[in-house]
């Protein structure tokens, strides 16, 4: 490749340093790439060390993830002298999907009507506000920013495949594509958790004082799993809401191995995750998150614990698709069955990569709309590095 392995410190950093004759430095398809002699990744541990380390310059490159610190805390010395800058590049528009599973294994997590009821607890608008200063758009979709998520009312294309399947599926899914509800941003929408309730006592649950109870008078408990004390602000508000209906609702915080192991023997009520599909979702990734074999092998990520044949059959015929039309028809299709089945409770996603850097690059008018690689498209400059004192 365009790059070898230079000077490394395991846990530390590694260097790649450009290959001067590469072999394919001159062909089409990689004329303006790979213009850095040298690419430095630094490690560290915590991300609080490693903005500090940008703060002053000993990195000069970093994508923000937190969405706080993007809005409250890049008002340092340099950025403020305009030597560093942050900027927002648009996503890809890749499918994604990013939730909460809900384990249907679990008798408590059976009903759909359940499920449904829970995702109403969860008010998006005020926790967008609150906690991530509005950076984030809602999900709705298993395939969300992207071509294939569904939208309005099924075309007559994916109706032909999901007409032979209606005894199989609920109205939902031949009805406008399930959307996640928009609170009143309160915190604690009224409407919403009136809805909570009538859909938590029509699935059969029973209230017995402040708490539910299921007929046999054991106490709806709820736990969400997580790895992250980020995790725990973030939940407390949809917890809160959860327990005011009387639903047993906590947080359990746990190491990274305990709740690998956990995921992989199906050990947990609910929990978020993210999984991306790449440009093109294949079949065989498709089984693996949503397809019934999945659901009862360890170790598999089809966490929800999703078996139902139809969704199988629509799997399947994703593995035979001719072309980009016939696969975005299936996908849609697909999408809207997943949908309906409120095994997983979306959450929110980024329309941008958010993107601080030294002034000292060149950047390219346009990026790829499929790939965002500053390391193989950006290059250095000479002046703007000289003019900030980075020459």
């Amino acid at each position: 490749g365009p790059y070898r392995v230079g000077r490394f410190e395991q846990g530390r950093f590694i260097e790649y340093e450009r290959v001067k004759d590469y072999w394919a430095k001159d062909l089409p398809f990689a004329l303006g790439s790979n213009n850095f002699d040298v690419l430095r990744i630094e490690f560290y541990r915590e991300r609080q060390a490693a903005f500090e380390a940008f703060k002053k310059g000993k990195i000069v490159w970093r994508e923000e993830f937190t969405s706080k610190i993007w809005a409250t805390e890049y008002n340092f010395p340099a950025m403020k002298e305009n030597r560093a800058r942050k900027e927002l590049f648009a996503d890809e528009p890749i499918p994604a999907l990013q939730g909460w599973a809900c384990n249907m294994r679990r008798t408590k997590l059976a009903n759909p009507l359940t499920r449904q009821a829970i995702g109403l607890c969860f008010d998006f608008e005020w926790t967008n506000t609150n906690f991530f200063y509005d950076a984030y758009t809602r999900s709705s979709s298993f395939f969300e920013n992207s071509t294939f998520a569904a939208t309005d009312k099924p075309s007559q294309e994916e109706l032909a495949h999901l007409e032979p399947l209606r005894s199989q599926l609920s109205d939902e899914a031949f009805g406008s594509a399930v959307t996640q509800p928009v609170s009143d941003g309160s915190g604690r929408d009224r409407k919403m958790l009136r809805q909570a309730n009538q859909l938590f006592m029509a699935a059969g649950w029973i209230r017995d004082g402040k708490i539910l109870v299921d007929k046999n008078g054991a106490p709806f408990t709820l736990e969400f799993l997580i790895r992250s004390p980020t995790f725990e602000r973030i939940l407390g508000k949809f917890v809160a809401n959860l327990n005011a209906l009387g639903v047993q609702a906590s947080i359990r915080l746990v190491d990274p191995s305990q709740y690998q192991k956990r995921l992989d023997e199906f050990d947990f009520d609910i929990t978020g995750t993210a999984r991306a599909f790449g440009a093109l979702p294949t079949a065989d990734t498709l089984k693996q998150l949503f397809g019934s074999a999945a659901a009862s092998t360890p170790g598999a990520p089809n966490l929800a614990g999703i078996k139902e044949p139809a969704i199988d059959t629509l799997i399947e015929k994703i593995s035979s698709a001719q072309n980009l039309d016939e696969l975005t028809i299936l996908l849609r299709a697909l999408d809207r069955v997943l949908r309906s089945t409120h095994s997983w409770i979306p959450n929110w996603y980024s329309a941008n990569h958010r993107v601080a850097y030294w002034d000292m690059f060149g950047v390219p008018d346009r990026k790829p709309t499929y790939g965002f690689s500053p390391e193989l498209f950006w290059w250095f400059d000479k002046d703007k590095a000289k003019a900030i004192g980075k020459a």
